[in-house]
């Protein structure tokens, strides 16, 4: 796996969507590089920060879903 296809594919890894067979792939490439490491700790704390940042606003879907997306472009 390189690089441009883990960060193509990080959105899925951290939802538990990623087809099985490129699950090793991603976590084999993330054991060896560190800057991709540094990603998707990086991309995990940002979703967490976002979602708690809405957690007890009355924001609609929509607009959260909006969110993400400008956080993941390529993404879903």
């Amino acid at each position: 796996m390189t690089c441009r296809e883990l960060v193509d594919s990080v959105a899925a890894y951290l939802d538990g969507e990623l087809p099985g067979e490129a699950r090793p792939r991603f976590d084999e490439h993330l054991a060896a590089c560190a800057e991709c490491a540094a990603y998707v700790e990086t991309y995990r704390r940002t979703v967490e920060l976002a979602k708690g940042a809405y957690q007890d606003a009355d924001v609609p879907d929509d607009l959260l879903k909006a969110i993400l997306a400008r956080i993941n472009p390529r993404g879903r």
